[in-house]
């Protein structure tokens, strides 16, 4: 084997086939991972091996603008530092082998995946959903061999057992109603049917045996600072201590918690006051669908009137979600945007609304009322933020790693590395909507709240994996200082519990971002172009923000 980097690509969509269907790799569309104590074994050995080959063929350089003109050089030191951090949650409480949730988001998952996306007929999706679901008691089988007799965190597995009920709805009612959707033979839906009656019964089954174990203490949710310092230096690839940020974090979220209560007192009173208000302005039901697609057209409109960004041809449209995932969505890891896969055709994207209720839809349009529709649904994730991010990365040439690390995958993004990048610039980009005149008053302050939640975020992550912070110290930070209701709030540390170094990515990218506009304005002074500026960043795709200021950094010295 010659060469290392392409031998990690096969490596990767071989051991994570459900990454891969996400990715538009479609080779092992009806296999499911090896999460076996063996299986792990053999994954961390392959890992082993291509870091020792990396370490031979592709030196890790003294600068990093030689990254710049090296495809492979960066690629390999970001596999690296995928595989640094794979082998430590293998081998920690926050991998497969403590995680139920883990293995319950990859198995209904595995099945949603082929259901959700027309990369193929009917038929062969069907064939492969029908493999994967034949193959879950195995599955689930082999989570109880991996997680064996240990105490699992409560936390973790009522998250699980979420799941589960989710899988329920799924294979009781979504499968049958997804395959009516088509012209399929009576023999092919009653083999399909049956394969989904097994996967309900391994769903239920593993639900009964989750409920039964017993629960680890709190303090077993934290990572600990060896791994979390690993997540910091080797997958975002940022050269600033975990004390450091935790300094600056705690600083900054005092400056933006006072900021917002100044500019809530100024619009409207308090921040409650502002919230109602926002709620109140939201489209009448017959205006709801149509209101984010407008919406969605406005904000390209401005981008191109502002010279802000490259828009790349990529037309989006707002629908429904899907009847067939319809009910079993609530429960579940279910993105109303998810990114696209980069390597199936790159068609019409749609994005996954929910529907209005049939009775009473005021709570509902209150709750996606005007500003969540720009702000969320449209800023941050279907327009100028994560999509036109995604058609930037997916059309670059500059690293495959960037192609698709921030691909939305079972439970996460499919590689760490991506994810300030990803997340960075979308909370960025919903602010130069800010700057380019395009939110209401009152859709400034809800901009700030974001800030303050991020902030909020990023302290929770620091603190709290490294035991300075407990459970329910955590969920009083969001509560006290972010005004999150306690129920959202316990929400947010669970999801932080399980996957350390992501809270703290939205700041630390967006941060990255905004200081690395500023100093190469600064060094350009009149000759600066934001839209020259935000396209060589997000020509790299989903890499390190802070790496990537070092290469543009370095390039311009």
């Amino acid at each position: 084997m010659i060469d290392p980097v392409g031998d990690f690509f096969d490596h990767y969509y071989r051991r994570r086939p459900v990454n891969a269907t996400f990715t538009g790799i479609h080779e092992y569309d009806g296999e499911l991972p090896d999460w076996s104590p063996s299986g792990l074994a053999a994954t961390d050995a392959e890992m082993r091996d291509i870091r020792s080959r990396l370490a031979e063929r592709e030196p890790v350089p003294s600068i990093a603008a030689a990254y710049r003109h090296d495809a492979n050089l960066l690629d390999a030191e970001l596999i690296r530092g995928f595989c640094a951090i794979q082998a430590s949650e293998h081998a920690g409480f926050h991998g497969p082998r403590r995680n139920p949730g883990l293995w319950t988001g990859e198995g209904v998952f595995s099945v949603i995946s082929l259901m959700i996306r027309d990369f193929a007929p009917l038929a062969d999706r069907v064939a492969a959903a029908t493999n994967r679901m034949n193959a879950l008691p195995g599955f689930l089988i082999q989570a109880r061999e991996t997680l064996g007799d240990a105490p699992l965190p409560a936390a973790w597995t009522t998250k699980a057992q979420r799941d589960c009920d989710g899988a329920a709805i799924l294979f009781r009612r979504g499968v049958a109603s997804w395959l009516e959707s088509g012209s399929l033979s009576a023999g092919d839906r009653a083999v399909t049917l049956a394969a989904a009656d097994r996967a309900l019964k391994a769903f239920q089954d593993f639900n009964a045996w989750i409920a039964a174990r017993p629960s680890a203490p709190q303090p077993a949710l934290a990572c600990g600072t060896t791994h979390y310092d690993l997540l910091l230096r080797d997958g975002h690839q940022c050269v600033q201590s975990r004390v450091e940020l935790l300094r600056q974090a705690r600083s900054s979220l005092d400056d933006e918690c006072r900021r917002l209560d100044e500019m809530a007192a100024e619009a409207c009173g308090s921040w409650s006051e502002v919230q109602n208000a926002l709620a109140n302005d939201h489209p009448s039901p017959e205006q709801y669908l149509e209101t984010f697609n407008a919406e969605w057209r406005a904000c390209r409109q401005t981008a191109i009137d502002e010279n802000m960004v490259s828009w790349p041809d990529w037309p989006l449209r707002y629908d429904e979600i899907p009847a067939f995932t319809r009910d079993a969505a609530p429960f579940l890891y279910y993105l109303f945007y998810r990114s696209p896969a980069p390597f199936d055709p790159q068609n019409e994207y749609v994005y996954a609304v929910t529907p209005l209720p049939p009775n009473d839809a005021t709570p509902h349009l209150r709750a996606w009322n005007r500003s969540v529709i720009r702000l969320n649904h449209v800023f941050h994730h279907g327009g100028v933020g994560h999509h036109v991010q995604n058609a930037h990365a997916y059309r670059q040439t500059r690293s495959r790693i960037g192609r698709i690390a921030a691909v939305d995958c079972a439970s996460r993004i499919g590689m760490f590395c991506g994810g300030t990048m990803a997340e960075g610039w979308a909370c960025y980009a919903t602010g130069l909507m800010g700057e380019a005149g395009a939110l209401t008053p009152l859709e400034l302050v809800a901009e700030q709240h974001s800030r303050v939640r991020q902030l909020a975020r990023a302290v929770v992550d620091l603190s709290f994996h490294a035991g300075e912070m407990s459970f329910d110290e955590a969920v009083a930070t969001f509560v006290d200082r972010a005004g999150i209701p306690p129920s959202v709030a316990a929400a947010e540390v669970v999801k932080c519990s399980m996957f350390p170094g992501t809270p703290v990515m939205y700041w630390l990218g967006t941060r990255s971002i905004l200081e690395l506009r500023e100093a190469t304005r600064m060094r350009a002074g009149a000759s600066f172009s934001m839209r020259h500026f935000h396209d060589e960043l997000l020509g790299y795709g989903s890499i390190p923000v802070p790496m990537i200021a070092r290469m543009m950094s370095e390039r311009a010295a």
